[in-house]
């Protein structure tokens, strides 16, 4: 596949991808996917949006504060001056970003962009292990971080790395350089298939997946599932609880509420009791989070907080028929469930109003196609398990890796889910087919978990699986054998808790643990995980 001329100085992201004979078959049916061969995403969600609803209009709100779109263009551009001007970003430079939802956030992703340079976005709950992992991969030439969550990022050994604080009042800090820059810059004309954004995946074991996604994939998900599903309005304002570091929050939060003149409800942390009373308060029509948020909000008896919200989208996780059916009784709305991937970089199986059929996720979003494959990659009767396969305007480009040949099959994109398509064109999710525990919509790799616990001093051998919850739909379940001498109990558990919250990510920590005398493995010592998912399942 013949690729335009790149305006990156810095081919660091294009010498990395997959060989053309690895790339999924994309597909650009729509004509709202015929983009032009020059494109920054960039320019088009925040200076396009301006000229066409003017600077006034109100864009991102915070508890405390309010910004137009015009105050967004003005620190988006002083961003990138200060990129340029003082660190001597180069396009195609990666820009490392760490922060809360929050305004400069938006405005940092904007200016990286704007820039030419290549947006990596961490969260802050990850330690400083997890980040050097991230380090090796995207190789950051910059790291902007809410000066609130810097200290992991210190931890990293990345001498090539220029960290830069923001939201402090230090002279070094990002927010005092902007407020001396004019906030006049003109974006770098770059290439449609330019990368615009590294998403890292969860990740199952070794070495962290980078997905690499062009700046024309970023209004194709837009241009998809946003314009096709949700259809917003300029009047509309969106809200959420995923991080802008997962794509579906960087989609639901930034890109589709830009893409459509609307605005965002910016909360940098909200249980889901608070989230109801902010949409309420602020009168949030679009609503991103997972099953788990949905289940909790009816349990405190807020479900009718939500009844003005106009689209209330599930994902992350399986949504089950039960809280689809107790939602659409308490507030008389349709959840919109759906299936995406960071591979894909959003949804792309979905439905929403008289479309929905409840229990099922849904139908490919217009743009996209999906099949429900077997092993040799021939389609499977209806009503029938088999993987789940897509391809669209987006698909899987991971940098560097050779599992890109596993993910790509045959042109279709295997996200590695188990599906049913009935006689409609429904797709039904059974499970997936890997050791992934998806834990209130977050994705959490078990041996991850193991790897961190392993290092425990009174850790003999151990293994995580799922275990079924009816609150978080799992949870992570550890099973532990540990030395000779060393008590199990209570405290035990406790102290081996708070080593993996401090070693890894908190929300990865197991949260049941049970000690036993050996693991289930074969003659070789190889844990057999399936025996494992079973005990989980049986006790949990």
């Amino acid at each position: 596949m013949e690729l335009s001329p790149s305006a990156h100085v810095d081919t660091f992201c294009r010498d990395r991808l997959p060989p053309p004979e690895q790339w999924p078959e994309l597909l650009f049916e729509l004509p709202e996917l015929a983009y032009p061969q020059r494109l920054n995403c960039a320019r088009v969600l925040l200076d396009d949006t301006v000229e066409r609803w003017g600077p006034e209009r109100r864009c991102l709100i915070t508890p405390t504060d309010r910004w137009t779109y015009g105050a967004l263009r003005l620190r988006a551009d002083q961003v990138a001056q200060v990129l340029t001007e003082d660190l001597g970003l180069l396009p195609g430079n990666r820009v490392l970003l760490r922060g809360p939802n929050n305004p400069w956030m938006v405005a940092c992703w904007l200016g990286v962009l704007k820039a030419g340079g290549v947006v990596v976005t961490t969260m802050p709950l990850l330690r400083a292990p997890e980040l050097s992992a991230l380090y090796e991969v995207g190789s950051p030439a910059i790291a902007l971080c809410d000066h609130r969550h810097l200290d992991d990022l210190r931890a990293v050994e990345a001498p090539d790395t220029v960290t830069v604080p923001f939201g402090g009042t230090g002279p070094d800090d990002l927010t005092v350089r902007c407020a001396a820059k004019a906030g006049i810059f003109t974006a770098v004309d770059t290439a449609a298939d330019d990368v615009a954004l590294i998403a890292f995946t969860s990740g199952t074991t070794g070495r962290p997946k980078a997905t690499l996604h062009f700046h024309r994939d970023v209004l194709a998900n837009a241009d998809t599932f946003s314009r096709h599903i949700l259809r917003p309005g300029p009047e509309d304002l969106f809200a959420g609880t995923p991080p802008l570091a997962f794509t579906f929050g960087l989609g639901g939060l930034v890109v589709f509420p830009l893409r459509a003149g609307a605005a965002s409800l910016l909360l940098e942390q909200a249980t889901p009791e608070q989230l109801a009373v902010a949409a309420a308060e602020y009168g949030v029509s679009v609503l991103f989070t997972a099953p788990t948020a949905y289940r909790a909000i009816m349990a405190a008896g807020l479900a009718g907080h939500l009844s003005a919200v106009r689209r209330c989208v599930s994902a992350g996780e399986s949504l089950p028929l039960a809280v689809w059916e107790a939602y659409h009784s308490a507030t008389g709305l349709r959840l919109i469930d759906g299936i995406g991937a960071t591979e894909m970089l959003h949804v792309f199986i979905s439905a929403a109003d008289g479309d929905i059929r409840p229990g099922a996720t849904g139908r490919p979003v217009p743009g996209y196609r999906a099949a429900v494959l077997d092993e040799d990659g021939k389609p499977v009767p209806d009503g029938e398990p088999g993987l789940l396969a897509v391809k669209g305007p987006t698909g899987c480009r991971y940098l560097d890796d050779e599992r890109q040949a596993g993910y790509v099959r045959g042109g279709w994109n295997v996200t590695g889910d188990t599906y049913v398509r009935d006689r409609d064109g429904y797709f039904w999710y059974q499970a997936r087919t890997d050791d992934m525990i998806v834990s209130a919509g977050y994705n959490i790799a078990g041996p991850e978990v193991e790897q961190a616990l392993i290092t425990h001093p009174d850790v003999l051998d151990c293994a995580v699986a799922g275990a079924p919850d009816e609150r978080r739909g799992a949870v992570v379940k550890a099973y532990v054998v540990l030395r000779p001498g060393v008590e199990p109990g209570e405290e035990t558990a406790r102290a081996l808790q708070s080593f993996v919250k401090q070693a890894i990510a908190p929300y990865k920590y197991p949260r049941a643990v049970e000690f036993v005398p050996e693991l289930p493995r074969n003659p070789s010592g190889k844990l057999h995980r399936a025996e494992l998912r079973r005990w989980a399942r049986a006790e949990g």
